[in-house]
This record gives structure tokens, C-alpha cells and sequence, in this order.
């Protein structure tokens, strides 16, 4: 496998798109966490040391903490966020707020898309995650019409090598890049 940048981004779907919702200790959803820390894992040891994360609830946060973990191990490793406005977690429930602002915490560096939420702040968001590396890694169920279809879509019409996660079979597949 030839990866095109020692970056990667991550996006995916929200645990309201996955069948177990927010019930992380549902046997599908360890699994799928286990698969995203496998992939992660290799990408490392590939070479990606960049790692971009939109912050959102869901997916963005699982990749973000297992980075967090791998650092712990290798100090190379960076995790970067890239956030779309401060207020992103204000409506979340106390559980995903306190892990979103640990993360926050921990990373390397925060950024913002905006200071305040417009229409559109998540789309530019995802634009950036896309055009900060080379590689995304997706947890995606292949639909279309969805936050998660869309930077898909982007980082395809970019030319990005792109790793697709499907968050229920757990099938791994490839495209761009070379792979």
C-alpha cells in the first residue's frame, strides 16, 4: 500500500446514523472502534504522523482518541482539529461534551473554521479536513445525502487516496492514491 502524505483526515457518521445510536458498549460498535484502531495503527506505522479531526460527535471522536492513545507510544504522532465554530458541542449531552473537550484538550493544535455557527460552517469544515492531507479515512455507509457523503465525494473530486470503513460489515476498501 503507497500512501500519497504523512497526513490523514478523518470524517464519518454521528452515532445517531449507526444502528446501536450511542451505546458504545454494543458489540458492533467496539468492533467498528477496533477496526478504526487497526487502520489507524497502520497508517502509522506507513508513515502518516498527521492526523485531522473534525471534532464531531461520533466517529471524528473515536479516530481522535485512539490518535491520542498511539501518541502515548510514539510522540510523533499529532492529532489536529478542525473545528467549524466554538459553539459546536453546546447542545451535546454531558457525556459527548466531556470527551469532545478532552480532546480539545489533548490535541496539538484547534482550529476554527469560524469563531460563531453560520450555514455552511460544517461544509467548509469538512473542505479543510479534505485539503489538509493526503489521505481520509471514512467511516461511511455509503449514503450519498449525508455530511459524511459529501467530504467522501470532495476528497475524491481532490484526488485524495481514500479508506473506507463500513461502520456495519466493518469491510475495509481503497481508492486513489495508487492503492
Amino acid at each position: 500500500m503507497r500512501f500519497i502524505a504523512t497526513a490523514c483526515s478523518f470524517t464519518g457518521h454521528r452515532p445517531h446514523k449507526f444502528p446501536w445510536k450511542d451505546h458504545e458498549t454494543d458489540p458492533r460498535c467496539t468492533a467498528l472502534k477496533s477496526t478504526l484502531a487497526e487502520q489507524i495503527a497502520a497508517l502509522t506505522a506507513a508513515g502518516v504522523t498527521d492526523y485531522y479531526s473534525g471534532g464531531a460527535d461520533g466517529t471524528d471522536c473515536y479516530a481522535a482518541e485512539v490518535v491520542l492513545s498511539l501518541r502515548k507510544k510514539n510522540p510523533a504522532l499529532k492529532l489536529h482539529c478542525v473545528l467549524p465554530c466554538k459553539e459546536q458541542a453546546e447542545k451535546w449531552d454531558a457525556t459527548a461534551q466531556k470527551r469532545y473537550y478532552s480532546i480539545l484538550q489533548r490535541a496539538d493544535s484547534v482550529t476554527y473554521v469560524s469563531q460563531k455557527y453560520y450555514d455552511g460552517c460544517m461544509i467548509d469544515r469538512n473542505h479543510r479536513l479534505v485539503e489538509s492531507a493526503g489521505l481520509l479515512l471514512a467511516v461511511y455507509n455509503g449514503v450519498r445525502r449525508s455530511g459524511t457523503g459529501a467530504t467522501v465525494n470532495y476528497a475524491r473530486k481532490m484526488g485524495r487516496e481514500i479508506i473506507i470503513i463500513d461502520p456495519l460489515t466493518r469491510a475495509v476498501t481503497h481508492e486513489g492514491g495508487g492503492v
